[in-house]
């Protein structure tokens, strides 16, 4: 039994109903704390309970707004550590950034690596994450990860659904290992969706490599931002003769045309978690999965200095 005396679970402004769904999982009150603003838009913090020799967890996404959500979690580590707290745990559903983790050409920053730096720096003694979009960025933190994965809930979800005929499609080339994976734990035949992109709002799809005539179709990806490489690849597997079409992303990030794009796309359900929140961001055809019992589980495992890697598994 986790006692509340030696752990305690912090959130922020970017996602307090997970963090209120990941407490009621473990069965702890979440801690108090003012996380506000001052009248010219700076941060304010007060924790308002005794963390000294405690073990911490703070549950902030840095989703949009990015650079808001960022400052509050590095302000809430720092004023945490100068509390004295044993140990700062920021638990990262949604780690922004991530997009710039090289250099893919001259003159433009490292921002992912950048942000790792100021995690740590502020005082965090190691990060819980899911499904970064490049995992590399593990390696730019000089402080332990635990990198866990939304796919098994959305893989126990499917399986509900008894396709027949079904296929898991890699959006671009990057996402093969991850649809290879769903495809071995839902027992389908895998596909590949030929992209190049135009820019960071544009991707042209040119064909498709595998089999989708005929099939349902499953579509795998870790986010879905503005949902033109969405679109675009349940266009052309349409073309190619796939039945139905989902698809499923663990961060719903859903910026710009994203909704009036999906809205108009042939896709018969979206499946998403609750990293990010969806704050007025409605649909018919999105259902939402919690991972607050994996995020529970493991900050339980790290508290009790447990095996946090029977969670990438899925059963």
């Amino acid at each position: 039994m986790i006692n509340e005396k030696g752990i305690k679970i912090f959130t922020g402004n970017a996602n307090p109903d997970l963090a209120k769904a990941i407490c009621r999982h473990m069965e702890l009150p979440l801690a108090r704390a003012q996380v506000g603003k001052f009248p010219d838009g700076e941060v304010n913090i007060k924790i308002e309970e005794d963390v000294r020799g405690r073990d911490i967890f703070i549950v902030q996404s840095t989703c949009p707004p990015v650079d808001q959500n960022l400052i509050e979690l590095l302000s809430m580590i720092d004023c945490l550590k100068r509390s004295s707290a044993a140990r700062i745990t920021p638990v990262i559903p949604y780690f922004g950034y991530a997009r710039k983790d090289r250099k893919d050409e001259g003159r433009v920053p490292i921002t992912a690596k950048l942000v790792a730096n100021m995690i740590t720096v502020a005082g965090a003694d190691r990060v819980l994450t899911m499904d970064l979009h490049a995992a590399q960025i593990q390696g730019f933190f000089d402080i332990p990860v635990d990198h866990l994965y939304a796919s098994p809930i959305f893989v126990k979800e499917i399986k509900k659904m008894n396709f027949e005929n079904l296929s898991v499609v890699a959006p671009d080339v990057g996402g093969v290992k991850m649809a290879r994976a769903y495809a071995k734990h839902l027992q389908a035949e895998l596909a590949i969706v030929d992209k190049r992109r135009i820019s960071g709002y544009e991707a042209e799809v040119f064909h498709v490599i595998g089999d989708v005539n005929g099939r349902n179709v499953l579509i795998v990806d870790d986010m879905v931002a503005t949902a033109g490489t969405l679109v675009e690849a349940s266009k052309i597997l349409k073309k190619h003769g796939a039945e139905n079409i989902y698809f499923s992303a663990t961060h719903p990030v859903l910026c710009g045309p994203a909704i009036e794009r999906l809205s108009k796309a042939p896709i018969k359900e979206l499946y998403v978690s609750d990293t990010i929140p969806l704050t007025g961001k409605t649909l018919d055809k999105i259902r939402v999965l919690s991972v607050a019992p994996v995020l529970g589980e493991a900050i339980k495992r790290i508290h009790f200095s447990e095996s946090v890697s029977q969670l990438f598994f899925v059963e």
